[in-house]
């Protein structure tokens, strides 16, 4: 019952990323953002129905799954840790549906919803599959190779600020259809402060506590280990909004609800890959690096460079989820404790550098983190810039 409880709490994060998306939006983009999150969920359920789940989970090689449960064939009571393979199965799903909502606020206020519906099935066939296949999959590539990514600091944040940025970017410079239409000029989108700052409200409280049963649901079972998992991610979580806090009350001298979602979440995105590896003293640590190195990558999108490029990040995606996705990832090769792992009594890892003398670890991490990128920003800007090229599908939306 506990993980069919931590199921729904989880889904609620789709909705709520769409949320926050809203709240970022301008009034006139508001319910479009928000409906780019019920393309994801829809969209990825019927394809991780089909095949999605096959192709992540099933044996295949290291790069990819095969069609064993295709259409979910033999996905049914069998355990999977100490759940049935069906929950599993659904488990998973909101990962990848999470992903994708994430994924395609690169299209918020400039891209069209239509060319979206086949993008999330092509995307979430040949680009997160792959990823997930190949960390979490027990014949995966990086998962043979010993990485350590609890929750998704690569399949999760590392691939849908990549996806996001490439979506951006062909926006601001269309390549196809988009490009040749007299109704359809990409422009840089003026920067603009959060709408609705009610919706960010929303968006952060159901995030921040879906994301405790997320990381805690990753254990596939209730133990001290999951226990922990909780504990670390909202602690971490905490001193992420906190530091955000501080900084934007020393620049400003007030506080600012969207400093302290951009904080928690940070924070949220540092700890994904560690939870079920560090303890709390560490996870305090993470979410003080993950506000600093956030807040900093933020200012990347108000340079000159941006400007003259057409850089729009008004989501957020790059700056939190891409850059927090690597500093997570390369921090969990760190500071990976083998006793926190162990903490279920089964898992054993050969740890991290500062309390394992693993040195070879962070190289694993910087590997995974790089190769995700590349693959994830090359397939998504390929992917969409096919869809450009079919008549009806243009991605960019008219300038009225």
């Amino acid at each position: 019952m506990a993980s069919v409880s931590e199921f729904f709490v989880c889904w609620g994060i789709i909705p709520a990323v769409g949320l926050g998306y809203s709240g970022y939006s301008t009034k006139k983009n508001s319910l479009a953002s928000f409906y780019l999150a019920l393309l994801a969920v829809i969209c990825c359920s019927v394809q991780w129905y089909v095949v999605g789940y096959s192709l992540a989970y099933s044996d295949g090689n290291g790069f990819i799954g095969g069609l064993t449960y295709a259409f979910h064939r033999h996905v049914l009571s069998e355990p999977v840790g100490t759940i049935p393979a069906i929950l599993f199965s659904e488990f998973q799903l909101i990962f990848c549906a999470a992903v994708a909502a994430i994924a395609v606020g690169g299209a918020c206020e400039r891209g069209r919803l239509l060319p979206l519906v086949p993008f999330l099935f092509l995307w979430s066939t040949f680009v997160y599959c792959p990823l997930a296949h190949m960390v979490w999959s027990d014949n995966g590539f990086f998962s043979r190779m010993g990485v350590l990514d609890y929750a998704g600091g690569t399949p999760v944040h590392i691939c849908s600020g990549a996806t996001a940025t490439a979506l951006s970017v062909y926006l601001s410079h269309p390549l196809f259809r988009s490009r040749l239409s007299k109704t359809r000029t990409p422009s840089h989108m003026k920067l603009h402060l959060p709408q609705n700052t009610m919706s960010q409200l929303l968006a952060l409280i159901t995030i921040w506590g879906a994301w405790l049963a997320f990381d805690a649901g990753t254990t596939m079972s209730l133990n001290f280990k999951s226990v922990m998992a909780m504990c670390v991610t909202n602690t971490c979580a905490a001193m992420g909004a906190l530091t955000y806090i501080g900084i934007n009350y020393y620049e400003t001298g007030r506080f600012s609800l969207d400093s302290t979602f951009l904080g928690a979440i940070s924070g949220l995105v540092m700890i994904t890959p560690s939870a079920g590896f560090i303890g709390m003293g560490t996870a305090a640590l993470f979410g003080v690096v993950g506000a600093l190195v956030t807040h900093q990558a933020l200012r990347i999108k108000m340079t000159r460079f941006a400007l003259a490029i057409r850089w729009v990040d008004n989501g957020d995606s790059f700056a939190t989820h891409c850059i927090g996705g690597f500093i997570g990832t390369i921090c969990t090769g760190l500071f990976a404790s083998k006793e926190v792992a162990a903490y279920d009594g089964t898992t054993d890892i050969r740890g991290g550098v500062f309390f394992d003398g693993n040195i070879l670890q962070v190289g694993i991490q910087v590997l995974e983190a790089v190769i995700g990128f590349t693959w994830t920003f090359s397939v998504s800007y390929l992917l969409y810039a096919t869809i450009d090229c079919i008549p009806g599908l243009e991605v960019l939306a008219p300038d009225k």
